[in-house]
């Protein structure tokens, strides 16, 4: 699975990027989902995108530091964790709301089969 990317997303950024000619690729839909969200939080200026590669680049070695494997298997799980914390210390979203989605979509990806979109109620 592959997704276009926006001009102004300097890939360049993030050397251990799995993709292949066409773009980034992913192996589950909520990698893609994951990829989407921090794109969409650039484009609305909620961040730069080398605040966002420092984010990244942080979270992979504190991963290296615990002695977790660099063969890019845990990598989107890693650019989650990355954006989750992004998002707390830009203060987008308040800490308590930011853990109620997290336990939020963890359930509804675990609720989702395989293949199909993960879905979250709107709130109003």
């Amino acid at each position: 699975m592959t997704t276009s990317i926006p001009p102004e997303v300097d890939l360049r950024a993030l050397p251990a990027l799995p993709r292949d000619d066409a773009g980034p690729v992913f192996g589950a839909p909520w990698e893609a989902q994951a990829f989407a969200m921090t794109v969409s939080l650039h484009g609305r200026g909620a961040f730069t995108w080398r605040e966002w590669a420092d984010a990244l680049a942080a979270e992979l070695v504190a991963a290296s530091a615990r002695g977790e494997p660099d063969d890019g298997s845990h990598y989107y799980e890693h650019w989650l964790a990355a954006l989750e914390k992004l998002v707390a210390a830009k203060k987008l979203v308040p800490g308590q709301e930011l853990e109620q989605r997290v336990d939020e979509w963890d359930a509804a990806a675990r609720s989702t089969a395989h293949g199909k979109p993960i879905e979250l109620q709107r709130r109003g």
